[in-house]
């Protein structure tokens, strides 16, 4: 149970919470850091420049850009109270960390995802996590064939998955959106002998039960999105791939892989690209297609299959320009 709110702004931030919980927001995290912030004015009185200062001053030891996250949750609050006090303080946003660069993808070639399914399988079951191989196998092909968020893939059930549609539930995710995906041939052949695992090691597959155990204790615990990416961290490691700067790729890398394969099948197949954009972005669980084009990268086999596309389509249209013969 969290704590009381003491501070001159308790009334203010228990309504903007409120309000904002109204609008469908779960705002966990703005949350604790106004609860934070309220903890700290309790014995310095009202919010005014110098105490955001000396709060943001204790925020030091994070990095910048949860910092800027932070200094940003408390200026919405402060926008929000100017609306029936307008002479309060607002902090100015030029004066917060600079926004970090977007972090170049890795996009990964299908010969790394199968190698680190290869790697996967190749774990030795430990006494206490028997299932780990098929675990790690598991999540590298539903990662890389639906594209889904660690976090949702971390949260399925056995329940979730039905062998008859050969379909996915993830639940309400991001945006407050659930979906069901269809499966590829590789998802539910991967699914299947990772059930007949299961049940060669007497686990249960009762429908509430974690999708990924753990397996470290024996009361049905799953894995969580750390553990997971502690995982297939490992993995990466084990098969030597490296981003062209020497780093490990993200975990994160695979959603953006799924997208972009996406689009180079459709490319190579022939299909309208642009209508098949609105059914991504509903597969990705995007609230409009705009949030999937931060997905689609135009690497250089991306780039090719446009191309040949191009000349397929309208080749014979392009004509080369006349060179002129002979000296002026």
């Amino acid at each position: 149970m969290s704590s009381p709110l003491r501070s001159l702004l308790a009334f203010t931030i228990a309504q903007y919470l409120a309000l904002k919980q109204a609008l469908g927001r779960q705002y966990a995290v703005e949350r604790k850091v106004l609860q934070h912030l309220d903890a700290f004015l309790v014995p310095r009185g009202d919010l005014d420049p110098t105490t955001f200062a000396r709060w943001c001053h204790g925020q030091g030891h994070l990095r910048s850009g949860v910092r800027r996250k932070r200094m940003r949750i408390v200026r919405n609050l402060c926008l929000y109270r100017r609306r029936h006090e307008p002479a309060c303080f607002v902090p100015d946003p030029s004066q917060f960390p600079p926004p970090h660069q977007p972090i170049s993808p890795y996009i990964f070639a299908e010969a790394e995802i199968a190698k680190l399914v290869h790697a996967a399988g190749s774990l030795v079951p430990a006494p206490a996590a028997p299932l780990r191989p098929q675990v790690l196998r598991l999540a590298i092909a539903l990662l890389y064939t639906t594209g889904m968020r660690r976090s949702e893939l971390a949260r399925l059930r056995v329940g979730d998955y039905d062998p008859g549609e050969r379909t996915l539930l993830v639940r309400e995710s991001k945006f407050h959106k659930s979906r069901l995906l269809p499966l590829s041939q590789d998802g539910v052949r991967e699914i299947n002998g990772y059930f007949e695992a299961r049940r060669a090691h007497g686990r249960s597959l009762a429908v509430a039960e974690p999708l990924l155990l753990s397996n470290r204790r024996k009361n049905g615990s799953g894995y969580s999105g750390g553990g997971l990416a502690q995982g297939i961290r490992a993995l990466l490691q084990a098969a030597e791939i490296k981003t062209p700067a020497g780093a490990l790729p993200r975990v994160h890398d695979l959603r953006h892989t799924f997208a972009v394969h996406a689009l180079l099948r459709w490319y190579r197949s022939g299909v309208d690209v642009r209508a098949k954009l609105a059914f991504l972005a509903a597969y990705m669980g995007h609230v409009s297609i705009a949030s999937t084009e931060y997905y689609l990268h135009f690497v250089d086999e991306l780039a090719a299959a446009a191309s040949d596309r191009f000349v397929r389509h309208c080749g014979a249209l392009v004509t080369p320009a006349a060179t002129t013969g002979g000296s002026q």
